[in-house]
């Protein structure tokens, strides 16, 4: 197996989403932070998952290297009744794997320097319990919009109190918006160490295309997981029938799947909206996802609540303007020169965004919005802001 080199900091990645055989998506944005950082430190990443369709064992591990040193534990999800002792279960498989896979990665590429908790809560306790055990520090990188305000999925006290435990102890939390930070703050996350790092995009695979296919629509796109109560698509398809009462130079293509993926295309099915105005494209990644990114006029998000999606850096490295809510901390990185923000929920202003973006898009240059992208969220500049981190905090340690 490979080795971590010795005059290079060791990092243990603890992600509680990451690409796994069930979901190749999950958690793409952290699997890319590891990625951009990897040129400076050796990255070593635990993923671990609950599967209730594993037969014939208890336990089952993966290793693949897919630019990443990475070990997936899968354990048998236990559905045992009454509900209370299968969580239990669950919970001791969860921990006792991670356990056994930082021993197993010990093994293989030395004692970690350093671990990266990516989202709370259960992780940070776990590089929590590593911390007071072996002395290794852990930082927190947070993606999660349950602190937003009108969020109702952090509660409890035993989890916030943990919660805040967890990151007090930590030698830095790295938010990817300050809008998120703020949130954290104001929900008593208390932390000395405070460090803004934006998710990053590949601005080598996301880049404007060379020329764009002759048309006589202009294209909009929309990405997403098709989560309705968050993105609000439905939203989205009223405000195409209303467009479409109105001008006939556009088409939409709506790009993903998820739970409310057949839901969303009957409804488009009864505006009589498909085939016609929109288009539901499925799911896509690779080249496919980044041709449909390059050969879009514009890219729009309707959402009730976001961080920063990635599509919108996407988009962006594709020098493609966005009409957006404005939600999260998405107003941090879109203004006049990138594209519009509207409020959320408000269809009308969103229609009229989108009639004035499609007069207008001549205002938006290609690669004015590439810079910036470039300049934001390139691996160079987001690996670099994390290797940062890392060094001062291993220094602090020695």
């Amino acid at each position: 197996m490979k080795q971590a080199q010795a005059s290079r900091l060791h990092i243990l990645y603890l992600p509680r989403w990451y690409p796994h055989r069930y979901d190749p998506m999950m958690g793409l944005f952290i699997e890319r932070h590891g990625l951009a950082v990897s040129p400076h430190v050796d990255i070593s990443v635990l993923y671990v998952h609950a599967d209730d369709k594993l037969q014939g064992k208890t336990y089952e591990i993966v290793h693949s290297e897919n630019g990443l040193f990475t070990k997936r534990i899968y354990f048998k999800k236990s559905t045992m009744k009454p509900a209370f002792l299968a969580n239990l279960v669950n919970t001791w498989r969860f921990a006792i794997s991670h356990f056994k896979g930082i021993r197993l990665i010990r093994r293989e590429r030395g004692r970690e320097n350093l671990v990266h908790v990516h989202v709370l809560t259960r992780l940070g306790v776990i590089a929590r319990l590593n911390k007071m055990i072996h002395g290794v520090p852990y930082v927190i990188t947070e993606h999660w919009t349950r602190y937003l305000p009108n969020m109702d999925t952090y509660s409890g006290t035993f989890r916030k109190l943990a919660t805040q435990r967890v990151v007090r102890h930590a030698a830095a939390v790295l938010p990817v918006t300050a809008n998120l930070r703020d949130a954290m703050i104001d929900n008593k996350l208390r932390n000395s160490n405070y460090v803004v790092i934006p998710n990053v995009v590949d601005i080598q695979k996301f880049a404007p295309a060379e020329s764009k296919s002759p048309r006589q629509r202009k294209k909009m796109v929309h990405l997403s997981c098709f989560t309705d109560k968050q993105k609000n698509i439905s939203g989205i398809l009223r405000v195409m029938k209303t467009l479409s009462q109105q001008r006939n130079d556009f088409e939409l293509t709506l790009i993903g799947d998820g739970e409310d993926f057949n839901k969303m295309h009957q409804l488009a099915d009864e505006m009589h909206l498909t085939d016609k105005v929109v288009k539901f494209a499925g799911l896509k990644e690779g080249q496919e996802l980044v041709e449909l990114l390059q050969q879009a006029d514009l890219m729009i998000m309707f959402s009730y609540f976001e961080n920063l999606p990635v599509v919108i850096l996407e988009s962006y490295a594709c020098g493609v303007p966005v009409v957006s809510t404005r939600v999260g901390g998405i107003h941090e990185h879109l203004d006049e020169r990138l594209g519009q923000l509207t409020t959320a929920g408000d269809e009308e202003e969103f229609a009229t965004a989108l009639n004035d973006t499609l007069d207008n898009l001549n205002r938006y240059q290609s690669q004015t919005i590439r810079r910036y992208a470039v300049k934001h969220f390139s691996n160079d500049v987001i690996g670099r802001s994390l290797f940062e981190v890392y060094q001062k905090v291993a220094r602090k340690t020695k």
